[in-house]
């Protein structure tokens, strides 16, 4: 069981094909406190041409950017995943 801070805890699983390679290569954070990326439903990023996913922080809640288009919502860009 983790302990909740004030910011909350998010737990990640990290999965690994039958020969050893890990299922996610790579993750880069894209918002940071000094610097928050906010982008229009127009302007989501797309990860390794679709192969990644970002995770979008919208108003209904966290979702990736496919989610996020179509639920034709825009928000703050968290990070890349792929």
């Amino acid at each position: 069981m983790l302990e909740e801070g004030p910011q909350g805890t998010l737990r990640l699983y990290l999965r690994y094909s039958s020969d050893g390679e890990p299922a996610i290569h790579g993750v880069d954070r894209v918002s940071r406190p000094g610097l928050r990326v906010y982008r229009g439903v127009e302007e989501l990023p797309q990860v390794r041409g679709g192969i990644g996913v970002a995770v979008i922080s919208t108003s209904k809640g966290l979702m990736t950017d496919s989610k996020a288009r179509e639920a034709r919502l825009g928000g703050e860009v968290m990070c890349r995943v792929w």
